[in-house]
């Protein structure tokens, strides 16, 4: 095992004091420097534990057990906590001190400084660094002024003798200017006590009063903004001082300080009660001044961005100035200079959220209305700006792309917020999509006019091919991801599919893409998130199983097939990992047909035993889910069919054609053919997740995937085990006599019925349980994985609940009242709980539901009472 600092403590105290002891010149102070770097490293590590000090026999009282102090308490290993000799360790550095030379001096008065947690109490200590103040050696005073801020820092009643001391030093007129900067800065450090720090801030002030010099204007101006950043009460005057010299007579360099001191203090997180209208109209002429250095108009625009959060409430007549601010940062956004260009962005965004709720009515209005659109405007343009130079390959290619990756996410961020803008982005991206290609073919046809062939295959053309691609791959991901995002939001709409359809038909036709980005377009297209809102706003009748609309078929069953032609280009070219990729986005987006074409076709092309396994046990899983999917909508299994003969385009399912899988579906779950496709989907279940026990057998569990199969395949048996008791229930009417009774033998399949459906609810019920265990047992699951498995979980519970107030019979013979009462305990226990779990799964998302089913839930216990 390595050796530890402390294990290695005894040897460097050993080697310290035979230095400090030596004759030979110089070995005082090179041992005090190697001790410094020692300490540091010593206080990095870890605490010991008992089986270091087990190891190598350290003794325990130097073991730390002290408990750990309330605040910012220093508590490393230099605290007085941690050093048990520490009188010892003063002793000998104040030896150095008394008899060494001013190196020596300096190095020792640095020490304590360094050892100023329990150096403090000491008063000769005190005096030595208090004395050493006023010494005629530059690097004593130096030193001095390091360790008094060390004690500042820990001690009232020493900052108030040393700021006096200090003042005294700074305007002495024999006080070098080296050591006036080094003395300002330790105003910095009087923030130990309000009274001391209002002191020092005061006397601060009056020094800048008195100063011309930039050099120390500049320091003093920094280490006050410091000290004010400790305290609130002293804020307000610091930013007076600090808008103070951003005045035009200033210089450059003092203008800059305060902008980076008015950055400093408000970043800190301190309270926005000094922020004002005058501080925003002071920032906003130093943004507007033309020749003003990039740096300075950054830093501007970050204090602007982190004030945009702690504005307070505006008021009409503020609005005018709010809206000058918007107008100067909306210019900064448009900038050359992608740096401002940026900041600007963000400030904008930040305040389009700021008064997403604010919108006013009349012309303010209208343009606070408009900001997100004017900004998603300026970012496309700023994108746009940025794509010849990224074609070109120039020097700074990854700054840019970086400059250009961060456009996209301020976007991607925009269309969060505003999901309404998501149509708008997608039009936005089709012009994108047309400028990418022109710009590419411009470049291209310049770089090749008059060279030869040969030339013509130059390392650079070949880079700005590779770097379009790259691009082109990239900034198309962005409507896959912007697409997902609204998906969550619930934002997808009729619009929103003939947008981003139209888009894809740009995306097929740019001769920038490859296989596999036509490929995830058309997945996407023809996936249920998108054709679901066509469902619930076409106006051609679109009974969901029997009918789905002859149009849309077409539709889904052409992008089908176009993804289909183009995994086997893909597979053609070897592009297997592309492929396999696709196939699990397929799976994702419930293109079940691809998923399983594409899984089936990759077990012949991989070598290893598990892969093929794994692959095996996708394909099983995605026939199965096919199956569904077909059984579900047959007018789409048809359409497919007909559109492969005229592609002549052939795939099988292990063994089984197309036609085959769906088979006899017709698109009714009640329907016994449609029972027997269930059946066979949850015999493809259990294949896959037998296939997966044949990966954990060479050494790989796939512990969630085979718990999830398992899940599934329970499932489909609770399904599967539900339609059959609905098959069995007698039509009661028809069996009804003319007395009005119900026949016998339909009372008892009636209550046969009753049971069966109870015992149905009960493992709905356990379902949902069971998938909240799955999520509680992987905790670090994807958000996307996690809220797929909530709603599972939310799936079962409200199957649960359905199928336990599913069945009444009515007109059944008083004498049945008498079995009934067998049932009626735990028939009113179940309701009791399925309302109780379907209530408290809801209550994040649809309060009107639960006051409800708390409603429903107190006549249940008021029947069960009356009852009794």
């Amino acid at each position: 095992m390595k050796r530890t600092s402390a294990v290695c403590a005894m040897e460097w105290s050993i080697e310290l004091e035979m230095a400090l002891r030596s004759k030979k010149s110089g070995q005082a102070v090179k041992a005090i420097q190697q001790i410094g770097s020692r300490l540091q490293q010593w206080s990095r590590e870890p605490k010991p534990t008992m089986a270091v000090y087990n190891m190598f026999d350290l003794v325990l009282v130097f073991r730390n057990s002290y408990k750990e102090k309330k605040g910012k308490q220093y508590e490393g290993i230099l605290s007085k906590a941690r050093i048990d000799n520490q009188m010892e360790l003063l002793k000998r550095v104040k030896l150095v001190f008394d008899t060494g030379d001013v190196e020596s001096r300096a190095l020792s008065l640095i020490l304590f400084g360094c050892w100023g947690d329990f150096a403090k109490d000491s008063a000769n200590i005190r005096y030595l660094i208090l004395s050493s103040l006023v010494s005629s050696e530059i690097l004593e005073v130096k030193a001095s002024l390091f360790a008094a801020g060390c004690f500042c820092d820990l001690a009232a009643d020493f900052a108030s003798v040393a700021l006096e001391i200090l003042l005294n030093v700074v305007i002495s007129p024999s006080t070098s200017m080296a050591i006036r900067i080094a003395g300002v800065r330790l105003f910095a450090k009087m923030g130990c006590s309000y009274s001391i720090a209002t002191r020092a801030h005061k006397i601060g002030l009056k020094l800048v009063l008195d100063s011309s010099e930039d050099d120390f204007l500049v320091a003093i101006l920094i280490s006050l903004s410091k000290l004010a950043a400790k305290s609130t009460l002293l804020l307000s005057e610091q930013v007076d001082v600090l808008l103070f010299f951003l005045s035009q007579e200033r210089t450059l360099r003092l203008r800059e300080t305060a902008l980076r001191c008015l950055n400093f203090v408000y970043r800190k997180g301190v309270c926005y009660s000094s922020v004002s209208t005058h501080v925003i109209r002071t920032l906003l002429r130093t943004l507007d001044e033309i020749e003003l250095p990039s740096v300075m108009k950054c830093e501007a625009l970050q204090i602007l961005q982190t004030l945009v959060c702690g504005l307070p409430e505006l008021s009409c007549d503020e609005m005018l100035d709010f809206t000058n601010l918007l107008n100067i940062i909306e210019k900064e956004a448009q900038s050359p200079i992608m740096s401002e260009s940026v900041l600007a962005i963000h400030v904008l965004v930040d305040i389009s959220t700021r008064l997403k709720e604010r919108r006013q009515v009349g012309s303010d209005g209208d343009c606070f209305f408009s900001l997100p659109m004017r900004i998603i405007s300026v970012i496309m343009d700023q994108i746009i700006f940025l794509l010849k130079p990224l074609l070109e390959g120039c020097q700074n290619n990854s700054k840019l792309s970086q400059e250009f990756q961060s456009l996209l996410n301020v976007l991607l961020s925009l269309v969060g917020k505003h999901p309404d803008l998501g149509i708008l982005v997608l039009q936005k991206f089709g012009s994108f999509v047309e400028c990418l290609v022109d710009v590419h073919d411009n470049i291209m046809t310049s770089r090749q006019a008059g060279v030869s062939e040969y030339e013509q295959i130059d390392f650079r053309v070949q880079k700005s091919k590779h770097i379009s691609l790259s691009l082109a791959y990239n900034v198309l991901q962005f409507p896959l991801t912007c697409i997902e995002n609204l998906n969550e939001a619930g934002a997808i709409s009729a619009e929103l599919h003939d947008k981003f359809k139209l888009l894809v038909g740009q995306v097929q036709s740019c001769n920038l893409c490859d296989h596999y980005i036509y490929l995830i377009y058309s997945i996407l297209l023809h996936s249920q998130v998108i054709w679901g809102c066509v469902v619930r706003n076409s106006e051609e009748p679109c009974r969901v199983g029997r009918n789905l609309g002859i149009s849309l078929c077409n539709h889904l069953g052409k992008h089908e097939v176009f993804s289909l032609e183009h995994v086997e280009k893909m597979l053609a070219e070897r592009d297997n990992w592309p492929v396999y990729k696709a196939g699990t986005y397929a799976a994702y987006q419930g293109a079940w047909v691809t998923a399983a074409f594409v899984f089936g076709q990759l077990i012949g092309k991989v070598y290893s035993d598990s892969c093929s396994y794994w692959l095996k046990a996708l394909a099983q899983f995605a026939v199965s889910e096919g199956k569904i999917l077909l059984s579900l909508f047959p007018n789409l299994r048809r359409k497919l069919i007909d559109l492969l003969k005229v592609k002549e385009f052939h795939i099988t399912f292990f063994g089984d054609s197309l036609a085959e899988v769906g088979q006899g579906a017709v698109g009714n779950i009640s329907e016994p053919c449609c029972t027997e496709v269930l059946v066979g989907a949850y015999n493809g279940i259990c294949s896959s997740g037998e296939t997966l026990k044949s990966i954990a057998m060479l050494g790989k569990s796939c512990c969630f995937q085979r718990w999830f199969l398992v899940m599934r395949r329970k499932v489909l048996r609770t399904v599967v085990d539900g339609l059959k008791v609905l098959g069995t229930i007698p039509l009661t009417q028809v069996s009804i006599s003319n007395n009005g009774q119900v026949d016998t033998s339909v009372t008892v399949k009636c209550l046969d019925c009753l049971r069966q459906i109870t015992q149905i609810s009960f493992q709905w019920k356990s379902l949902a349980q069971e998938f909240d265990l799955i999520a509680m047992s992987f905790i670090g699951m994807d958000r996307r994985s996690s809220k797929i498995i909530s709603a599972l979980a939310l799936g079962c519970s409200l199957l649960a609940f359905t199928s336990g107030f599913a069945l009444y019979f009515s007109n059944l013979p008083d004498h049945v009242n008498l079995v009934l009462r067998d049932l009626e305990s735990s028939m009113n226990y179940l309701q009791g709980l399925l309302i109780q779990d379907l209530a408290l799964r809801l209550s994040l998302v649809d309060q009107e539901i639960c006051y409800n089913l708390s409603l429903l839930l107190e006549l249940t216990k008021r029947v069960k009472g009356s009852a009794k």
